[in-house]
């Protein structure tokens, strides 16, 4: 990784950094790397991950590989002055987690110039997976409309 790359992870970290408000901080959501090739995060597993038997929600995980690939396809399109967004994920539950850390990384398959395909792997604290996902996302050019408005993240 060269100093350019460097110094650019640690800027969209500490744009993800914890404190931050939305749904990463509900989630608990903790990035440990960013980059236009690959995000990694974390999870510690709390009460409120769990549905009623127990185990991990498939929600969280569903979220996890959402939030991953759109953070991943998100920095490789704005280096083009692009933003993104979801237009299906497809996750897959593989193994009961009950509590710990979760751990999960996300890396491109395609990056066109309208879609982005990521996927996203999450294993728990043995290194076995609990699941996996892919999210197709559609890249918006500066000035497109979502929802009525012109795009930008929140709070700019």
């Amino acid at each position: 990784m060269s100093d350019d790359d460097s110094t650019t992870s640690a800027a969209i970290l500490e744009l993800l950094a914890p404190g931050q408000g939305g749904f990463n901080d509900a989630l608990g959501i903790r990035f440990t790397h960013a980059s236009p090739d690959e995000v990694r995060a974390e999870l510690a597993l709390r009460p409120e991950h769990l549905q009623v038997y127990g185990i991990v929600h498939g929600g969280v995980y569903a979220s996890l590989v959402e939030t991953l690939c759109s953070v991943g396809a998100a920095i490789s399109a704005g280096a083009r002055g692009h933003s993104v967004v979801g237009l299906e994920n497809h996750t897959s539950f593989l193994r009961a987690a009950r509590g710990g850390l979760l751990q999960a990384r996300a890396v491109p398959l395609t990056r066109g110039r309208r879609t982005q395909v990521w996927e996203t792997t999450i294993t728990d604290e043995a290194g076995k997976v609990a699941a996996r996902g892919t999210v197709r996302l559609l890249v918006l050019e500066p000035g497109s409309e979502l929802a009525g408005e012109s795009v930008a993240r929140t709070g700019d």
